[in-house]
């Protein structure tokens, strides 16, 4: 209280403001109160507010470490998954290109499997023609012969033994060029 009335004291006797006039005084007194608070400032609070800013500090840090740790992570797992992908086109890569070649293949295959099919039936065929040439050829032939023994028959007039009509039947198909017919050239 002696504080506050020596200000005031003051101002009221000289007419200056107590702020603005250094008064002894209330300088000890400014600075004793500022020493008893600087005091217990560091007694009290400092040290709870070092504590405080202590664990905010390490707090932080610890969230800085945990984030860079974090982020070696995600830069492993991106990385790894970047080699999968990567790994992952060249299998797909190789499977398209076994596809492809598989079914070139299979193309090949099926295009050498019709043609050897298609010569295959030809070659049947031409045998099939052959065959039935043969026979009409056959056919003709003893045509021929029955007609010539009984054009001989009719012509003489009497009935031929076996072995004339064997050697007519024989001068009959001699004559005759067959191998028109059959697709042959006689020599």
């Amino acid at each position: 209280m002696l504080a506050v009335l020596t200000p005031l004291a003051s101002s009221e006797s000289g007419g200056s403001s107590f702020l603005v006039s250094p008064n002894l005084g209330l300088m000890i007194w400014t600075l004793l109160a500022f020493g008893v608070t600087l005091v217990v400032l560091n007694k009290f609070a400092f040290p709870a507010i070092r504590d405080a800013l202590d664990k905010r500090v390490k707090m932080i840090d610890d969230s800085i470490e945990d984030a860079k740790k974090a982020r070696e992570e995600s830069d492993a797992l991106l990385a790894e998954y970047r080699e999968r992908l990567k790994d992952a086109r060249v299998q797909a890569d190789e499977i398209v290109a076994r596809a492809r070649k598989a079914a070139e293949t299979h193309e090949h295959d099926s295009s050498e499997e019709a043609r050897a099919k298609r010569a295959e039936m030809l070659e049947q065929t031409r045998r099939d023609i052959d065959a039935e040439t043969r026979r009409a050829i056959e056919e003709i032939r003893s045509e021929v012969a029955n007609l010539t023994v009984l054009a001989t028959e009719k012509v003489t007039g009497r009935v031929l033994t076996d072995a004339d009509q064997q050697r007519l039947v024989d001068e009959a198909l001699g004559e005759l060029d067959f191998s028109a017919i059959s697709g042959e050239r006689r020599n």
